[in-house]
């Protein structure tokens, strides 16, 4: 596949390559499912999904743990999607959900996992993750969403090692659940592994989503002070 013309630089060098050094990723703009044609070196696998230009990111671990394989739906066919779902619709990011269809409405909104193919009996490897992080990485830079969203543990570790200042050594899902982190770049929004909510859990996502949307939650730069007439230049 070619590469993607309309990245930055720095987005450009995390794309997975393949053996003949051209990227495996192509933008397809017109699809919900897999819109960067994410191509990873498996059989089964459960892409990206939503808007490319998206505002929210949900971030989960693998289809073993949370899902999709059925659908091709990240967060699907498991018994606790539809709690997951309606929490995320009542706090402003799902407009519509069918999961019997496999259709979701998404509003600004992009579901991905760190580990996207299918790892067969158990949970993938240390290994596993290092092979398909630069997808992973490649479709956070190039979504360039305001707001990360990574669900359960390791996602939640993972966001904040990366994209944050904060400690991801001993997370407490509970204590960090539908909080405010404040990263580089980023406003990280933990959420604790949807198998263990409760109605309270679910509701403080959905509060927490309802409130954030009422306010100024994008995260931009202004360059202004580097122009002559110091107009504000605001960047994603």
């Amino acid at each position: 596949m070619s590469k993607i013309p309309w990245t930055s630089a720095e987005t450009r060098k995390l794309l997975p390559v393949s053996d003949n050094g051209e990227s495996s990723v192509e933008f397809v703009a017109d699809s919900d499912r897999n819109p960067f044609g994410m191509d990873p070196p498996c059989e089964r696998s459960v892409p990206g999904y939503g808007d490319t230009s998206a505002h929210f990111h949900v971030i989960g671990d693998n289809p073993a743990r949370h899902g999709g394989l059925d659908t091709g739906i990240p967060f699907t066919d498991r018994p606790w999607s539809a709690a997951f779902f309606d929490a995320l619709a009542r706090g402003g990011l799902v407009e519509g959900v069918d999961l019997e269809a496999g259709r979701l409405d998404l509003d600004r909104t992009f579901l991905s996992y760190l580990h996207m193919c299918d790892p067969g009996e158990g949970e993938p490897t240390e290994s596993d993750y290092a092979t398909l992080e630069p997808f992973f990485d490649a479709a956070l830079r190039a979504v360039t969403a305001h707001v990360l969203l990574p669900v359960g543990d390791r996602a939640i570790e993972h966001i904040l090692a990366t994209c944050t200042s904060k400690s991801a050594t001993a997370v407490d899902a509970d204590a960090v659940h539908a909080t405010e982190v404040h990263g580089s770049g980023w406003l990280v929004i933990p959420v604790k592994e949807p198998a263990t909510w409760t109605d309270a859990d679910a509701e403080a996502l959905a509060q927490m989503l309802t409130d954030l949307l009422a306010s100024d939650y994008r995260q931009t730069a202004d360059l202004g002070r580097f122009l002559p007439d110091e107009e504000s230049h605001l960047v994603r």
